[in-house]
């Protein structure tokens, strides 16, 4: 029944979107004398800018960094991909190869490539990469300020080419300050920066590029930008990889979801950021140009990103992990696949996303070890993993998708995912009735004779697939006996889950670099030492604030490894084990991005058959996809 009810809800949004017609809207007011074929529009997923003019991207303000600044015009050391990347996730960008450090990791060397020119026509050095450390220090209260200062006694630049970077401490991965994932602390240019008296304060516009592009012009109003390639593309680090296709890169705020749907059918918005999934669906549809990440469904791309249910452990009653893994066997993923994503979800079992290198890193080789995983409920012991709920998914979209579904098991392994836990709300009983709670009639009583109250917080419009996810989830838990009740934050949501003002809440905390096998991206913030006291701020990421002695001691072990140390696959899988046993977070699965790209004017985009890059249009990465692109014939 619960099945039925999803199909038909997502029957009635398709249906709605369905009737929207092409009919002709303006070209978003971007100016009109530049060819639509030498240019590629893409969406600014921050939507209007509110401080139109600000490109100081160093200094905290209202300006933006998704608008074609940090993804055309700025450039750091490295890149990780999520993806496979045009040579290799990893890229040496603005350094000529990876960075050296000494034995104790108390000193990093970089060597930087030579031949790298700032648009305005002087050559990038090392005195450019002292200068973004020691002005941001000088600075406090600098986007990087903070980072920087607790990490750096010195910085050392004994040629134009080398960097030498001395640390107050020990840190393996300090590097990854400077590699961009979805962004990095950006190089500044030094000899326009030390003319400035307050770099707080001064907004860099017109900015001076060391990236491909340069800025050409933008609306008063944050409504558009517009970037040039340079003529002298071939003296950044981009121009390695070839001469970029599109001679100018439009980003914009094409408005709501239905216009982006509109504007992407009138073929005056090549690259929709991310749309609901009844959108692409839409889009699929009416629009044989439209290419997803997936060519079929799901047809979104996997963000190395973990929606979870993340609990509060710092709450008396979900301390116990005999009653956080009781919650989790009330669930059944199936419904909250097709609540969330209408089926086109990428679930996973692990606390790692199902995304970029980690299916072949860590879902495989869980697999046996997740197929043995037993728990003794105090009554019974169950094996509760089922490794064919993503082939069970892809078979429940079979009958009405037909062949868009794929059939090959590699395939619908890799769109949905592999399993996940199987429900049994019998098992799940037994662990709350041996973690001291009874059940009154339907209803579940904490220890002390309470109803045991669950608030679900979710953020309501602002991300409606993980608003429906916990929605269906809520329902679930009640239909189990919880006292379950969905916690609408709107707009609150990032204060409160700082603040731990909350049981349980749909997001994540789990983000890894995808390219990459290494977990530190997210982990090394789980230490023990970084969790608040109840009721004071939490810092990034470790919102369950959750610590335990055998995680501290894996995460302890990783900084003692080089990032590229083989061993670090088998730490995160020894974290992948103690996470599965604890249950800290219930993970989901990948945040699925419906990226939609238009091929009228341009092919090449990276896709699952293809995946040289990220094509989510605000992440750095991005700019690797315009040296594969191509006019269309």
């Amino acid at each position: 029944m619960r099945r039925l009810r999803a199909v038909l809800l997502a029957a009635s949004l398709l249906g709605s979107l369905t009737a929207l017609s092409a009919a002709p809207v303006a070209a978003q007011g971007i100016p009109q004398n530049i060819p639509r074929k030498e240019l590629l529009i893409l969406e600014n997923p921050e939507g209007t800018i509110k401080n139109a003019g600000w490109f100081n991207i160093w200094a905290i303000n209202a300006g933006s960094q998704s608008n074609g600044l940090q993804q055309a015009a700025l450039d750091t050391l490295w890149y990780i991909d999520p993806e496979k990347g045009l040579d290799g996730a990893w890229d040496n960008s603005l350094a000529a190869d990876k960075p050296v450090y000494n034995a104790d990791f108390t000193e990093m060397q970089v060597k930087l490539r030579r031949g790298l020119f700032w648009s305005d026509g002087v050559e990038f050095t090392s005195a450019d990469v002292k200068a973004t450390v020691d002005i941001q220090i000088k600075n406090p209260g600098m986007r990087f300020s903070a980072v920087l200062a607790n990490n750096v006694a010195s910085v050392e630049t004994p040629d134009a080419e080398t960097v030498i970077f001395k640390l107050k401490k020990p840190n393996s991965r300090f590097h990854t300050n400077f590699t961009v994932r979805w962004g990095a602390i950006w190089i500044l240019p030094k000899h326009v920066f030390e003319k400035v008296e307050d770099p707080a304060k001064f907004d860099f516009n017109k900015p001076v590029s060391l990236g491909a592009y340069t800025l050409q012009s933008f609306d008063p109003d944050g409504k558009w930008y517009i970037w040039q390639l340079r003529e002298d593309w071939q003296r950044t680090s981009l121009g390695r990889h070839g001469k970029p296709g599109p001679k100018y890169l439009a980003y914009i705020d094409p408005g709501p979801p239905d216009k982006r749907v509109i504007a992407q059918l009138n073929h005056e918005l090549d690259v929709i950021h991310d749309i609901a999934p009844e959108g692409m669906f839409t889009l699929a549809k009416q629009d044989k140009g439209t290419r997803a990440w997936f060519k079929g469904f799901p047809y979104g791309h996997p963000d190395p990103t973990l929606p979870a249910v993340i609990f509060n452990t710092q709450n008396e009653t979900l301390k116990n992990r005999d009653v956080r893994w009781a919650l989790a066997l009330m669930i059944d993923v199936k419904a909250v696949t097709m609540a969330a994503y209408r089926g086109a979800a990428t679930i996973s079992a692990i606390a790692v996303p199902p995304t970029g290198i980690h299916p072949e890193a860590y879902h495989k080789p869980m697999e046996a070890w997740l197929k043995d995983f037993e728990i003794d409920t105090g009554t019974s012991k169950i094996k509760p993993y089922d490794p064919t709920v993503g082939k069970q998914i892809a078979d429940m979209l079979r009958p009405s998708m037909g062949d868009q579904i794929p059939s090959d098991p590699a395939v619908i392994a890799n769109s949905f995912g592999l399993g996940w836990w199987k429900p049994n709300v019998a098992a799940a009983g037994e662990l709350l009735t041996r973690a001291g709670f009874r059940k009154q009639g339907n209803q579940w009583l904490t220890p002390d004779g309470k109803p045991f109250t669950v608030r679900l917080m979710v953020e309501g419009d602002l991300r409606p697939v993980m608003t429906r996810a916990g929605t269906m989830i809520v329902q679930q838990w009640k239909q189990a006996g919880i006292d379950a009740r969905i916690d609408v934050a709107q707009g609150t949501l990032l204060t409160r889950r700082a603040a731990g003002d909350f049981d349980a809440f749909i997001g994540w905390s789990v983000e890894t670099w995808g390219g990459h096998q290494d977990l530190s991206y997210f982990m090394d913030s789980w230490h023990s030492q970084f969790v608040a006291q109840p009721g004071q701020p939490q810092p990034l990421r470790n919102w369950q604030r959750w610590s335990h002695p055998e995680l501290d001691k894996i995460i302890e072990d990783i900084r003692k490894i080089g990032f590229d140390d083989p061993k670090g696959v088998e730490l995160g899988r020894d974290y992948v084990k103690l996470m599965t046993r604890e249950m800290p977070i219930i993970p989901l699965m990948a945040y699925n991005v419906f990226t939609a790209m238009d091929q009228t004017y341009w092919t090449g985009y990276p896709t699952a058959d293809d995946p040289y890059a990220n094509p989510v249009t605000n992440w750095g990465n991005s700019r690797y996809m315009f040296v594969r692109l191509k006019p269309a014939k």
